[in-house]
């Protein structure tokens, strides 16, 4: 989660022009974990200062 009060946060509008870079399907956000996440991948993508971070190396495998 965000620590930073003001530190920017995600615009949920963006998941519209967002897609996995590893199935090219869609992303869903989840607010709390500041993720985005590829149900189809099995993956979950960092937000970190409200820019999501996209990178196959810096995702996190799901459960």
């Amino acid at each position: 989660m965000n620590a930073d009060a003001n530190a920017p946060s995600f615009d949920p509008h963006m998941l519209e022009a967002l897609i996995c870079p590893h199935t090219h399907g869609r992303l869903e956000y989840d607010a709390t974990a500041q993720e985005l996440i590829s149900k189809k991948a099995g993956l979950a993508f960092p937000i970190r200062n409200g820019i999501p971070v996209m990178l196959l190396d810096e995702a996190r495998k799901l459960d």
